[in-house]
């Protein structure tokens, strides 16, 4: 069973402890200036002709004789967008990292529609090949639960860039994007994150891997199965060749890290045997906003 029968009672829990949390870390900013009654205060700014005079502060005025007008902050919904890797190598390990990203999508959601916010699942390999439409409420995690359920790993490749695009030509207004994934794209990551970006999505990635891919117990002569083209080779791993494969998956963890730094773009990388929710909560105290 992949969502245990507590899993509801975790998921709110989560939702009352990030609802601070979230506004200012892994949720966007979705505060604007706006003129006039809103929700908080925010600064004045001069009286100009033809401005309405039922904005000026009226207070200021009495004392001052100075005519300015209120500004405030009002708050904008959210569209979060939750990109789910389906590829062939999600389905690798014990657990497998595709149950660890269907449970933090769950809860992702949970989060962002407790707060009001509307959520959509794309599930993605070589391009979308799934999706929960855009939603609302909390009523609606019982749907999107069942939708995750019924999801299984599927196509030969990721392709991050095409996805991208699939979302993109949604005509979705720009908001929040997190892409769940291990990123083994042969096409490059980076493709996919720099249209986000482009096209003013805010950017958060959760990398998984297994602690086997990063620390491969292999020696001698084995039979290796590419997990997304399924293709068989015969090969001898010797320890010359788990050094360089180390090295190499290192470089793509830290070229990951880098590119996210260099865009100001939200990064956690872990190993997918943590359980959603301590892994939820460790996203909060790096945010700055949970002790």
């Amino acid at each position: 069973m992949l969502f245990p029968s507590d899993f509801l009672t975790r998921l709110e829990y989560l939702s009352i402890i990030s609802k601070r949390v979230f506004r200012g870390s892994l949720l966007a900013q979705r505060r604007t200036v706006q003129m006039g009654s809103g929700i908080e205060f925010s600064d004045h700014r001069e009286y100009a002709q033809g401005d309405d005079f039922r904005y000026l502060d009226w207070n200021v005025y009495a004392r001052h004789g100075d005519l300015l007008l209120k500004r405030f902050q009002e708050e904008q919904d959210l569209n979060v967008y939750l990109m789910l890797d389906c590829s062939r190598s999600m389905g690798f390990g014990d657990p497998p990292k595709f149950d660890l990203a269907r449970h933090l999508i769950a809860a992702l959601a949970y989060i962002a529609l407790a707060d009001l916010d509307r959520i959509t699942v794309l599930a993605f390999s070589e391009k979308i090949v799934n999706e929960f439409p855009l939603t609302r409420g909390k009523a609606r995690i019982l749907p999107l639960m069942r939708f995750l359920e019924k999801l299984k790993v599927t196509g030969h490749n990721t392709n991050l860039g095409r996805s991208a695009q699939g979302l993109i030509h949604r005509n979705n207004r720009p908001g929040l994007a997190v892409v769940v994934s291990d990123l083994f794209d042969e096409h490059g990551f980076e493709a996919g994150l720099d249209q986000l970006r482009y096209r003013r999505f805010d950017g958060h990635v959760i990398q998984l891997f297994d602690p086997k891919e990063a620390d491969p117990a292999l020696l001698g002569d084995v039979e290796m199965v590419d997990v997304e083209t399924e293709s068989l080779r015969k090969v001898t791993v010797t320890e010359k060749n788990v050094r360089k494969y180390k090295e190499l998956f290192a470089e793509h963890q830290s070229s990951v890290r880098t590119y996210c730094r260099n865009y100001e773009i939200g990064c956690t990388q872990t190993p997918a045997t943590i359980p959603f929710d301590d892994l939820v909560l460790r996203m909060m105290r790096e945010s700055g906003q949970v002790g």
